[in-house]
């Protein structure tokens, strides 16, 4: 009995004594994330840089559209020079590739005595100069003659004899006006014909922004369906000067559309139908073929009036026997030489017009778009004896 009212006392004293707060703590449930609102968006990585503070940034600007009628608004069109006295403004450019020439031939022709061997350094710098082999002997002859009478030569004397017999050569009395003009409701059809890489569609859209500068309405046709990048480039010529310019599918018959671009001269009444054709090979007889049909659809609807071959000045010779091949496919009736600023020799000037009979009636004198003017012969001659 006493042992156990000892053991309810011992008991009632530890229940009064034990350490209140041990366990273990509650388990909370985390606090929910506040919901993001679209006006105020959390910067990413705030709340650990700066300790949970949340700071709200300004929505970023945002930059005005333009109207749709600024985004579609047509190029400007250009205004080109008229084509009178081009050659005179462009002639300091075909002097700095030309005087070699004169300057070679007025001091052997200055020499106090012209035997044999100075007679042969003279033909040797005619032929070299690319006036071919048979145009050079001629010369050389009239020379030799007209020496014999002049007797003394001073530099002056010895200049204008030069002068002379160069353009005895290049032929001023050659017609070289372009056929351009309209007749009657048809316009006049100027084909582009050429082998790869002598500048054809360049010169095309040159030829346009002269015909431009002179007052005429002009039609392109981009009738070399061979290379996509040559329709796209006569198109960029065209909407610079306001030409319309007829193109169709890649691949796609190029008579056909040489026959749509005259038709749409016909319809819009211009002046001018400029036809550029493929630069085909003149080694690919099919090919050529192809060029004549061209021609042939054309003149269903109206009249070709100029075929205009255009020829590298820097290939001198070769370019000759390009001449030959394309002048016995079409009426070939004037010749258009580019690079002659370049490296070329001036002969070839003398050359082709000497074997095929045709004039030389435009030349490109550098890569600027009115860079091409139609030919001069005396400002030639003159940019080729120097001042």
């Amino acid at each position: 009995m006493v042992i156990s009212i000892a053991v309810l006392a011992v008991g009632s004293v530890f229940l009064l004594f034990r350490p209140k707060g041990k366990g273990l703590p509650p388990v909370e449930a985390p606090p929910e994330p506040p919901a993001p609102t679209l006006e105020e968006p959390a910067k990413p990585g705030l709340d650990e840089a700066e300790g949970g503070a949340t700071t709200t940034l300004p929505p970023p600007p945002v930059a005005p559209v333009a109207p749709v009628e600024e985004l579609l608004k047509a190029p400007e069109i250009e205004i080109p020079l008229p084509s009178a006295g081009r050659m005179v403004r462009l002639r300091s450019r075909l002097a700095r590739s030309q005087t070699v020439l004169g300057r070679s031939l007025l001091e052997l022709l200055s020499r106090d005595r012209l035997d044999d061997d100075v007679w042969d350094e003279i033909e040797e710098t005619l032929i070299t100069a690319d006036i071919g082999v048979s145009t050079t002997r001629a010369m050389v002859e009239d020379l030799r003659t007209k020496v014999k009478v002049l007797g003394t030569r001073s530099p002056d004397e010895v200049r204008k004899l030069l002068r002379e017999e160069l353009l005895t050569q290049v032929s001023p009395d050659l017609d070289r006006a372009l056929r351009t003009e309209a007749h009657g409701e048809r316009p006049a059809v100027v084909l582009v014909v050429g082998v790869n890489g002598t500048g054809k569609t360049t010169t095309s859209g040159k030829l346009a922004r002269v015909l431009v500068g002179d007052g005429k309405k002009v039609v392109l046709g981009a009738a070399d369906t061979f290379r996509a990048a040559a329709t796209d480039q006569l198109q960029t010529w065209g909407d610079r000067v306001g030409a319309a310019t007829v193109r169709g599918p890649e691949g796609g018959d190029p008579a056909s559309v040489a026959f749509d671009a005259v038709a749409k001269g016909i319809e819009d009444k211009v002046d001018t139908v400029i036809i550029d054709t493929a630069g085909r090979l003149h080694t690919k007889t099919g090919l050529m073929d192809e060029l004549g049909k061209v021609k042939r659809v054309i003149e269903k609807k109206a009249t070709v009036d100029e075929v205009l071959l255009v020829l590298d000045a820097t290939t001198g010779q070769n370019g000759m026997r390009q001449a030959q091949v394309f002048a016995e496919v079409v009426n070939v009736t004037g010749i258009a030489l580019t690079k002659l600023d370049g490296t070329a020799k001036g002969g070839i000037v003398i050359s082709v017009q000497r074997e095929l009979g045709v004039p030389v009636k435009l030349v490109g004198l550098g890569e600027g778009p009115d860079d091409l003017a139609p030919f001069d012969p005396e400002v030639f001659v003159d940019a080729i004896l120097g001042d």
